[in-house]
């Protein structure tokens, strides 16, 4: 499941984005020795891969091509695009020992570069972040005008697809439900229903728009949760989950109490959500 809140990391490891090493850099060599301008087509270079040696060479030479390229497309993106005959002049220099930088003014010139595209970087993470909770608060409030939708105190919005008749559970129990989880463009990120099994988890351990919305429903019901960002991941960036994203659950509860662990009790939850019409 997608939807707990502790232990989540942010996808950016932007070390990967914006550090190009020289050994990554080795790539432009073969790339960029032949007097060629770069948006020039080359020629492919029909290469022996007969022994082991030859294939291991070749393979190395292509996991470094295509990290480079990840890397320097990244960092294009972003409105950067280094030089690539200076690329290519730090890798053969550095292949001949006859460097043009001492080792302190290189790591200056990376350090200075590495707190450019960290300032990109966060410009840019700003700045999705501002669009994607613009958007969050006209579906809001879209929604909220909606036959049928209910706002609670705390900005949970929820609209009753079905009125189950069994008890409530309280944030102390375990609960199975079957749910589908969207993004307010309908991007599906998370679903039981597609697994084809139902989830369950204490009610305590999840998000707080879940917490507060599956209290709302008696056993048997299926509601839809249209949970604020402050409800749910706030300024958090999950990957599938962009930072500031309003959520969209279709959540039916099946259970309280966690007995459904085993192949008897399973198959009768099975059983309830195809009778419930999952």
């Amino acid at each position: 499941m997608t939807f707990w809140p502790e232990n989540m990391e942010t996808i950016a490891d932007m070390k990967k984005v914006i550090r190009i090493s020289a050994l990554a850099a080795a790539v432009m060599l073969a790339a960029g020795c032949q007097e060629k301008a770069v948006d020039t087509p080359v020629e492919l270079v029909q290469v022996q891969l007969d022994t082991d040696d030859q294939k291991a060479a070749y393979a190395i030479g292509a996991s470094i091509g295509s990290f480079a390229s990840q890397t320097l497309k990244q960092q294009e993106e972003l409105g950067v695009a280094l030089d690539l005959e200076m690329v290519k002049a730090g890798l053969l220099d550095a292949l001949l020992a006859q460097l043009q930088m001492n080792e302190e003014e290189m790591a200056a010139a990376l350090r200075t570069h590495e707190q450019r595209m960290n300032t990109l970087v966060q410009e840019q993470a700003k700045q999705q972040r501002e669009d994607t909770r613009k958007a969050g608060a006209a579906y809001l409030e879209a929604n909220k005008a909606k036959e049928g939708v209910t706002v609670t105190d705390s900005g949970l919005q929820y609209e009753v697809i079905k009125q189950g008749d069994g008890a409530r559970p309280t944030a102390a129990d375990t609960i199975t439900v079957h749910y589908t989880g969207t993004l307010i463009d309908g991007t599906v990120f998370d679903s039981s229903r597609e697994r084809g099994q139902p989830t369950t988890f204490p009610l305590s351990n999840v998000i707080q728009g879940w917490t507060e919305g599956l209290a709302l429903m008696p056993v048997g019901s299926q509601y839809r949760l249209t949970i604020p960002a402050e409800l749910a991941y706030g300024d958090q960036d999950l990957g599938a989950i962009p930072a500031g994203s309003v959520l969209v659950f279709d959540v039916e509860l099946l259970n309280i109490g966690q007995d459904n662990t085993g192949e008897a009790g399973q198959a009768a939850d099975n059983k309830t959500a195809d009778k419930k019409g999952k």
